[in-house]
């Protein structure tokens, strides 16, 4: 069940393979008779207009993509900040210390947590076939890679990672800390660079989700990630 090393040095590509898969489709684009594939957002929106007018459902499923992409964002953010943009970018496993500051006091993967998150948010642009692709093999994706990391880490810290996984969370964040707070410097210019893709697309989705128009987000999220891949690249060295 766990990663390879492959699919963890990989994972990036992974990740974006898996978006493409779920945009594209392949399996409706192509079948007889499929002209037209309509996007998860208006397809949540027909169900939930059963309950409510259109309108108000369209608002309500527009909202709540929004506020998935910046809690995805800032668990993001917020972990990269703590653990430090070139083991976040590292394409082997690090274990230099037990990392049990910022968001990490309250669950062990915040960042593979905001990639979901974010992942659920961009899903309703998707044909409602390859939303529903891409959240199972990105949560089957990141189950694996959690897998990989923790037995990694296990075998390297011992003892001391056992007792931090006794007490933090996986997935699911506690309300309150678990672990004791410790003296960490947060290097929040750092983790803006490292997920500036997600800052970028989430600010693009607030401001543009509200011409209802999936193809000019899709447009959006293609400059997000090429901007990204670019101040990356110069911004923080991967480890």
């Amino acid at each position: 069940m766990q990663a390879t090393q492959f699919e963890f040095r990989f994972r990036l590509w992974i990740g974006l393979a898996i978006y493409f898969l779920g945009f594209w489709a392949p399996w409706v684009r192509y079948t007889a008779g499929a002209f037209a594939m309509p996007s998860t957002w208006l397809e949540l929106s027909g169900e939930l207009s059963r309950l409510m007018p259109l309108a108000t459902a369209t608002v309500v499923i527009t909202l709540a993509a929004i506020l998935l992409a910046a809690v995805g964002t800032f668990l993001r953010v917020w972990g990269a900040a703590y653990l430090g943009g070139s083991i976040v970018q590292s394409r082997s496993m690090q274990a230099q210390e037990v990392v049990a500051a910022g968001p990490f006091r309250y669950l062990r993967n915040p960042l593979y947590l905001g990639s979901f998150l974010f992942l659920l948010a961009i899903a309703v642009l998707m044909p409602l076939s390859g939303a529903v692709f891409a959240i199972v093999a990105m949560g089957l994706h990141l189950v694996r890679l959690i897998l990989r990391e923790e037995s990694f880490l296990t075998v390297q810290q011992g003892e001391a990672y056992l007792a931090y996984k006794n007490l933090a969370p996986c997935l699911f964040p506690s309300f309150i800390p678990r672990v004791a707070a410790v003296a960490t410097h947060p290097h929040w210019g750092n983790a803006l660079l490292t997920e500036s893709f997600q800052l970028t697309m989430t600010a693009c989705f607030a401001a543009l989700a509200w011409r209802y128009d999936a193809q000019i987000l899709i447009q959006a999220l293609l400059v997000c990630f090429g901007v990204s891949l670019v101040v990356r690249a110069f911004a923080v060295k991967p480890a």
